[in-house]
C-alpha cells in the first residue's frame, strides 16, 4: 500500500513539475528573448558588423536574407545609422526577415510593441506577422526628430505555437537599404469589463500595448479597422496615420496611467460604437488636455457621437493642465460611433518635427439625466408628502 501511494505520488509530482515546465515555457509580458540583440553571439559581436547574404548568428532569433547587427553611431555612406536604444540593432535587407518561436496561449489577443528606425529605403515599410495575421506597417512618416518611432500591433494567437517574423518587403537597388529594428517586446491583452454606467470601453485607456518605461516618445498605433484585434482594447485606428498611446511617466495625463495624443490632423482618428437604446438622450465626455511636450498651441479636438460633432478648444488655466468637455446626442440605433481626431496639424515647439496634438482620456457616454430627474423629483415629492402626513 505504501508502494502503490509513493509510486502515485512520483506519478503526481511528474505531472505537476511538467506542468510548470510548460507554464514557464508561454511567454510572459515584456522583451522578446534578445528582443534588445544586445546578447552576443557565441563568436562575440564583430568589430565592425558586415553584411551577410546568409544567415546571421543572432541569439535567439532566425534570419533569412540580408541581416545585420549595426552598432550605435555606425556609418553608411554619409548617413549615420539610427539604434533606437542600447548599442546594437538589426537591419533588415531586401526581402529579408528575422523571426522567433513563442509559445501563447491560443485565442487570446496579444500585441507586440517593436521600435523601428528608416534608413535609405525609398518607400521604407515593415511587414510584422504571426501567421496567418499579417500587416505593412508605414515607416515614412517620422513622428519624432529622434529618427525613430516605437509602433505596437495586434494578433489573435491561433496556436499555441507561433511564429513572430518582422519582415523588409521592399526591393531597393541597394540590398543594405531597409528598416531598422529594436526593442521587441510582447504583452497579453485584456478586453476591460463594460461600467454599468458607461457605454464605453477601455474609456479611460488603462490597457494597451507593452511600454518601457527607459523610451519617452510613447508608442504609435497605426490604422487598425479590426476592434476584435487592436493593441487599444475597444478602440480602432480608422485613418491612414497613426496615434500615440502615451504614459504618467513621460506625458501629462488627466488621469492614471494612460492616454491617446491625437496626431496628424483628420489623418488620426480613434473610435468605438459603444451600445445605446434608439430614440434615448446621452451624453458624450470627456477629458482634453496636452501632453506635456512642448506641443505648439491652438490645441483642438473634433468630437463626434452619433450625428453629432463638435469642436472643442483646449483652453488651458492655472490650475490644471486638462478639462472636460461634453457632446449631447439622441441615439438612432442600437450602436453609436464615438470618434476623436485632432483638429490641427500641430509639431512641438522646440524642434519644430516631431508630431504632437491634444490627449484625450476618460472617455464616458451616459444616458443623459432628464429621466433621472423626473424620478428623483418624484421621490423627493413622496418623502415631503410622508413627512406632512406623520407630523
Amino acid at each position: 500500500m505504501v508502494k502503490k501511494n509513493s509510486a502515485k505520488c512520483k506519478w503526481v509530482y511528474a505531472f505537476l513539475l511538467l506542468l510548470a515546465c510548460s507554464a514557464t515555457a508561454m511567454v510572459e509580458d515584456g522583451s522578446l528573448v534578445n528582443g534588445d540583440f544586445e546578447t552576443p553571439p557565441s563568436g562575440g559581436f564583430p568589430s565592425d558588423a558586415g553584411i551577410s547574404d546568409g544567415p546571421t548568428a543572432i541569439p535567439s532569433w532566425k534570419t533569412n536574407g540580408t541581416v545585420e547587427l549595426v552598432e550605435s553611431g555606425q556609418k553608411q555612406g554619409g548617413m549615420i545609422l539610427i539604434v533606437p536604444q542600447g548599442a546594437r540593432a538589426v537591419r533588415l535587407g531586401n526581402d529579408a526577415e528575422i523571426s522567433q518561436e513563442i509559445k501563447v496561449e491560443k485565442g487570446s489577443i496579444y500585441s507586440i510593441t517593436f521600435s523601428a528606425a528608416r534608413t535609405c529605403a525609398q518607400l521604407e515599410s515593415l511587414n510584422v506577422s504571426v501567421p496567418p495575421a499579417s500587416q505593412n506597417i508605414d515607416l515614412q512618416t517620422l513622428y519624432s526628430v529622434q529618427g525613430w518611432d516605437s509602433y505596437a500591433w495586434a494578433f489573435q494567437a491561433a496556436e499555441e505555437d507561433v511564429r513572430a517574423v518582422f519582415r523588409n518587403p521592399g526591393m531597393e537597388d541597394d540590398p543594405t537599404c531597409g528598416p531598422i529594428i529594436d526593442d521587441i517586446a510582447i504583452k497579453k491583452l485584456f478586453v476591460p469589463d463594460k461600467p454599468k454606467d458607461n457605454a464605453v470601453v477601455n474609456g479611460d485607456f488603462e490597457e494597451g500595448p507593452w511600454m518601457f518605461r527607459n523610451e519617452s516618445l510613447g508608442i504609435l498605433l497605426p490604422t487598425n479597422l479590426d476592434e476584435e484585434t487592436s493593441s487599444l482594447p475597444g478602440w480602432i485606428v480608422e485613418s491612414n496615420r497613426a496615434v500615440r498611446y502615451i504614459d504618467s511617466y513621460h506625458f501629462s495625463v488627466p488621469g492614471g496611467k494612460r492616454a491617446i495624443e491625437l496626431l496628424s490632423g483628420k489623418e488620426g482618428i480613434i473610435s468605438q460604437m459603444v451600445e445605446t437604446k434608439p430614440n434615448k438622450p446621452y451624453r458624450l465626455t470627456f477629458s482634453l488636455g496636452q501632453a506635456g511636450d512642448a506641443c505648439k498651441q491652438p490645441l483642438a479636438v473634433m468630437a463626434f457621437a452619433g450625428d453629432q460633432a463638435q469642436n472643442i478648444h483646449y483652453t488651458p488655466n492655472s490650475n490644471s493642465t486638462f478639462q472636460t468637455a461634453d457632446v449631447n446626442f439622441t441615439a438612432k440605433a442600437d450602436r453609436t460611433r464615438v470618434a476623436f481626431y485632432s483638429v490641427y496639424y500641430n509639431t512641438r515647439t522646440d524642434d519644430m518635427s516631431s508630431l504632437c496634438g491634444p490627449v484625450v482620456d476618460d472617455v464616458r457616454v451616459e444616458q443623459s439625466g432628464s429621466s433621472r430627474s423626473v424620478v428623483g423629483g418624484l421621490g423627493l415629492i413622496l418623502i415631503m408628502g410622508y413627512l406632512l402626513l406623520v407630523y
